[in-house]
Order: structure tokens, then sequence, then C-alpha cells
């Protein structure tokens, strides 16, 4: 079953298996340094679920709700 960021609980890692999403949105997360492969360890979610603080390569960043589901986990 495929699991997205948005389901990952705090504390956890994962890598990142495949990105959805088309063009411009899809661009922006890979911008962000968000890449197949890569480790994003999931610091805190907000108490309604966005944004999502996450840390990857090295630096914290914020995800909405809607992009940390277009990023496919394992």
């Amino acid at each position: 079953m495929m699991k997205t960021l948005r389901q990952i609980p705090c504390g956890k890692t994962v890598k990142v298996a495949k990105l959805h999403g088309e063009g411009p949105v899809k661009r922006r997360i890979m911008d962000m340094g968000i890449t197949k492969g890569v480790d994003v360890s999931v610091r805190k979610v907000a108490p309604l679920g966005d944004p999502v603080e996450v840390t990857v390569r090295g630096y914290e960043l914020s995800l909405r709700k809607a992009d940390a589901e277009m990023i496919e986990v394992m």
C-alpha cells in the first residue's frame, strides 16, 4: 500500500519513493530538496495537520498538507 508523507507520525524518518503532482507544483517540491531517495524526518505536525514540519538534507521545512500528500514514501 502506498504511504504519503502526510501519514507519517512525528519522530519517524522515511525515504522518498516517488513524487506525484504536475508541472510547477512538482518542480517546487523538488526545488526544496525533496527528491527520490532522500531521507525526510517528520519533526512536527500542527494540531489540524497543516503544516507538516520536516527536516530534509539538514534543514527544516514546512509543507502544506496538500504538498505532503504528493510525496510517496517508504
